[in-house]
């Protein structure tokens, strides 16, 4: 008998082990939330300005992120849409997915996510329209 016979197949992962790594990222992203809503970023000089704000005069639909994770942290959920409406649903997507990631890790499954073509088209249509729509006088509230 070879030694290769004698092992025994590896058996099913437990679920501590299926978690790592949703854990991992959630890890990650918290930190970053703590680190963000540490360090203020309506205090000039902290980060690096959206250079598309800076050159161009115009917001990108990032502008006002920053300012929105950290109104998050500290449980203004009125100045975070404000600052940016769009990175809030971003935060809530994120909270989704990663609540059916961990859950289907947890069962030993793979989170399976097919989006079709129309989806990422209505996703880049979406982050398009919101870029022209707070650059316009009419988008004024949307403004950081």
């Amino acid at each position: 008998m070879n030694a290769e016979s004698r092992v025994a197949p590896p058996g099913p992962e437990s679920v501590p082990r299926r978690l790592a790594v949703p854990a991992g990222v959630l890890t990650a992203v918290a930190a970053a939330f703590a680190y963000v809503g540490a360090v203020d970023p309506n205090e000039p000089g902290h980060y690096p300005a959206c250079p598309l704000l800076r050159y161009a005069g115009l917001y990108c639909p990032g502008c006002g992120g920053l300012r929105s994770a950290h109104a998050v942290v500290h449980g203004d959920l009125a100045a975070a849409l404000h600052d940016n409406a769009l990175a809030v649903a971003g935060y809530l997507l994120f909270a989704a997915v990663w609540t059916a990631w961990a859950i289907q890790a947890a069962r030993g499954r793979r989170l399976r996510l097919d989006p079709r073509p129309a989806h990422l088209w209505s996703a880049l249509a979406l982050f398009a329209a919101f870029t022209v729509v707070r650059n316009l006088p009419l988008g004024a509230p949307l403004h950081p």
